[in-house]
């Protein structure tokens, strides 16, 4: 099978695992494991050789043409450097998430229906990051939007619910506006292509369109990915969902469903203006301090874990709002380490919770003497998203203080290095409340996590040892190829374009 045929298989194979668990999993003892087990090995498997694959293909693109239908007629699937780069993080995160989620998932009534749910979700991403269709990327945005929505009230508690519910309605309005900008570029360019939609508007003058537009999506697209002030919902849905869910919300989902489409719409179709990059880091550096002061008022763990993925969101957003190849580098490669880092986090999280220890950091003391594996994989992440080094987070953290410098913007550097101390000491308080200190006669009797679990934590615990590895000159090409096809902006459609004619 070629390359370019298995481009769908990133939407069709999580789309068909959520129907073949929904109808047989309550029937088959384990069968919901061991197909979510196969199903996240086969998409990290087609992740890494789609990879591969795009090495070696003309102008490193691939686009698949649904029915034979070329664009801008036809629906395309389309992977380049950033689509593969943000599918490749998913799949890796999916995968681990769904090995930790067979242990941490007995505790709930009916795990056939959380995975069902898990790879609409995951089905929703991949297709929003592959379409070559701005309608389509709005109709997989709702069902990952929809499936995580139902995952954060899967507990049934009073907290859970509230959760998801002001997550639904405050996702619900951001996809109003999102559809608005798309209803309106559609209206002007009488196509949906996004290819097509950016050689219309390169020649096609819209007056105050852009603009207003720019201001649509932004809202939306900020939504999504949680930058301040668009934030309010983040908290209560990161800290109510269960563990798993939690590392997928903050690891990828608000990546692949916020960052990724500003990057593709606002570069490669509106065109970024520095009006718009100027108000991006504007927001994106109070994100940073207000999220850091925010996550360390926090007592509730989890909460605390909320607080601090809005502050590295503008992070990610600060790098891009720069604008140069430095910064956008910078930004992908912390959105990379920052998946990592944050789901292993939010994940120790679920395995102190359990085990029964609960997430208020004023009921836990000492447990680190009962849970050692969990002490040391969240100890290695708090070092990593704080920005210590050798961590890979500390490299991404410097590459975007670097390029505030070197573009003029010393004071936003200087808030991204008071993030980072705001971060670690947020981090440092959960560590001193959490695992140390003498033990409370109330947890003595709690356990380290199964080995499943344990299994999922260390993996990703060595991701944030070696990810600063990614710099090197083999392993950059990654981040590099994502970066470049950002950098073309608006003549990057010329080039899908042609090669869907091929």
């Amino acid at each position: 099978m070629g390359a370019i045929n298995i481009i769908p298989l990133f939407v069709v194979i999580p789309l068909g695992a959520a129907f073949i668990i929904a109808l047989f999993g309550k029937f088959i003892k384990r069968f919901s494991d061991i197909a979510a087990f196969v199903t996240s090995l086969g998409l990290l498997a087609c992740s890494g050789y789609m990879m591969m694959s795009l090495q070696n293909a003309p102008g490193k693109l691939l686009v698949y043409k649904i029915g034979g239908w070329a664009p801008p007629f036809g629906i395309c699937l389309v992977v380049d450097g950033l689509s593969v780069f943000i599918s490749s993080i998913i799949s890796l995160i999916g995968f681990f998430v769904t090995v930790y989620s067979i242990a941490y998932m007995e505790k709930y009534t009916d795990k056939s229906k959380f995975f069902t749910l898990f790879f609409l979700m995951v089905c929703g991403m991949n297709g929003a990051i592959i379409t070559g269709d701005i309608f389509n990327l709005f109709v997989f945005l709702e069902i990952a939007s929809i499936a995580s929505y139902a995952l954060v009230a899967f507990g049934t508690g009073h907290e859970e619910l509230e959760a998801s519910f002001k997550y639904a309605i405050i996702g619900s309005v951001a996809s109003c506006f999102i559809f608005m900008g798309i209803a309106f570029l559609y209206g002007f360019t009488s196509t949906l292509n996004m290819a097509d939609m950016a050689r219309v508007l390169s020649y096609k003058q819209g007056g105050m369109l852009a603009p207003f537009v720019g201001v649509l999506f932004l809202m939306g697209f900020g939504l999504k990915s949680a930058l301040m002030p668009f934030h309010a919902w983040l908290p209560d849905a990161h800290s109510s969902a269960p563990a798993p869910v939690s590392a997928m919300l903050s690891g990828v989902l608000i990546k692949a469903l916020g960052v990724y489409s500003i990057l593709r719409i606002f570069f490669n179709i509106l065109g970024a203006t520095q009006v718009f990059l100027s108000a991006l880091m504007f927001l994106s550096v109070v994100s940073i301090v207000i999220g850091g002061i925010l996550s360390l008022s926090q007592w509730n763990l989890k909460r605390l874990m909320a607080y601090s993925s809005i502050g590295q969101i503008g992070y990610i957003l600060l790098g891009i709002g720069l604008g140069t190849p430095l910064g956008i580098f910078g930004a992908l490669f912390h959105l990379f380490n920052h998946s990592i880092m944050k789901s292993l986090l939010f994940l120790t999280a679920g395995s102190i919770d359990y085990a029964g220890g609960g997430r208020d950091l004023r009921d836990m003391s000492g447990i680190a003497r009962k849970m050692p594996f969990t002490m040391k994989s969240n100890m290695i992440a708090s070092m990593a998203v704080s920005g210590i080094p050798p961590f890979g987070g500390f490299f991404s953290k410097l590459i975007i203080i670097i390029a505030c410098i070197q573009k003029g913007h010393v004071g936003y550097g200087a808030c991204a290095v008071i993030g980072s101390i705001l971060t670690l000491s947020a981090y440092m308080k959960a560590q001193k409340f959490a695992f140390f200190g003498d033990i409370k006669d109330s947890l003595k009797n709690i356990k380290d996590a199964p080995w499943l679990m344990k299994f999922s934590m260390g993996a990703l615990a060595l991701f944030c040892v070696i990810s600063g590895l990614m710099l090197l000159p083999g392993m950059r090409i990654f981040i590099s190829d994502a970066v470049q096809v950002v950098l073309k902006g608006t003549s990057y459609s010329s080039i899908i374009l042609e090669a869907a004619l091929r």
